[in-house]
């Protein structure tokens, strides 16, 4: 997010997949086991796709959906508009944004970075965050570079409600469904265990998610929603265990842990049950994964 080089929407996630890929070379390592949180889940599964041979595990972490986010419908990910309306930058709160580029470090408005983080990011059950590291969080998020290249990226007007599309530049419209669909995974003949792990109340990635602008008509917070026939909510949760299923049906395993209470962060949130489980990953895979020879 401190990196101010445009970001080239129209390849998806591969950016960071690539410079994953050439981090892995540079250190002259042969397998991984990979973890990726949130949008970092879809770079890990990128990867995945691209150099399956590479990785030895993955643990995604309250991941993207493998059809992206926004703009999908149904646990196989149909795309409601061809364009991806209601996916991408048009999705951002636009005070949001203006918080984080004028370096707002506190809690007066429901939209500053410190807000979000803790309306959003934790569970309620996970309040108070220790200050401390609550304000190194808040300093991480104003690294954020900000505009059309970058956080959250341009977007393109449309007829069709909510009235955006998402455009080729910036980070959010990377993980627009028309270019990021990373369920082919099923279909790698190389498959590595797979750890899924995530809080059951999980306000950003969710079927429910208070950031789908589709889940937000619903609710009649976006004026002018369709109905749940003409652009219903995103199953982000069925979605990923969709395509996971799927993917254990064809040779591969998977093992999904769910914590109670937890929200967006279960690394930060309960971090002695998440470490317990990714150890537990880490130890138990075979030597092999699935298909590698």
């Amino acid at each position: 997010g401190t990196d101010t080089a445009p970001v080239d929407a129209t390849r998806g996630v591969r950016d960071w997949a690539d410079d994953l890929d050439a981090l892995v070379t540079a250190l002259g390592l042969d397998r991984v086991h990979l973890v990726g949180w949130s949008m970092g889940g879809g770079v890990v599964l990128q990867f995945l796709l691209d150099h399956a041979e590479r990785v030895a595990s993955v643990t995604l972490v309250a991941p993207v959906s493998p059809y992206g986010f926004g703009g999908t419908a149904g646990p196989d990910g149909q795309l409601v508009h061809p364009d991806g309306t209601g996916a991408g930058a048009g999705g951002a709160n636009p005070d949001f944004v203006a918080a984080l580029a004028a370096g707002d470090t506190t809690a007066d408005a429901p939209t500053s970075p410190r807000s979000i983080l803790r309306a959003f990011y934790v569970g309620p059950d996970s309040m108070p965050i220790d200050s401390g590291l609550e304000d190194v969080f808040v300093a991480s998020m104003l690294t954020t570079a900000t505009g059309e290249d970058n956080y959250p990226g341009d977007v393109v007007a449309v007829p069709a409600w909510p009235g955006a599309a998402p455009g080729g530049r910036g980070v959010l419209n990377t993980m627009a469904p028309p270019v990021f669909d990373v369920s082919a995974i099923t279909e790698l003949a190389v498959k590595p265990p797979v750890l899924w792990i995530r809080g059951d109340a999980d306000q950003i990635v969710s079927d429910a998610s208070a950031f789908d602008l589709a889940f937000l008509g619903s609710i009649g917070a976006v004026p002018g929603w369709p109905g749940a026939t003409g652009f219903p909510p995103q199953p982000m949760v069925a979605q990923t265990r969709a395509v996971l299923d799927r993917y254990a049906a064809t040779g591969g395993a998977y093992r999904e842990v769910v914590l109670p209470g937890v929200g967006h962060s279960p690394h930060v949130e309960r971090p002695r049950e998440f470490v317990v489980a990714l150890l537990e990953h880490l130890t138990a895979p075979p030597a092999e994964p699935a298909g590698l020879t």
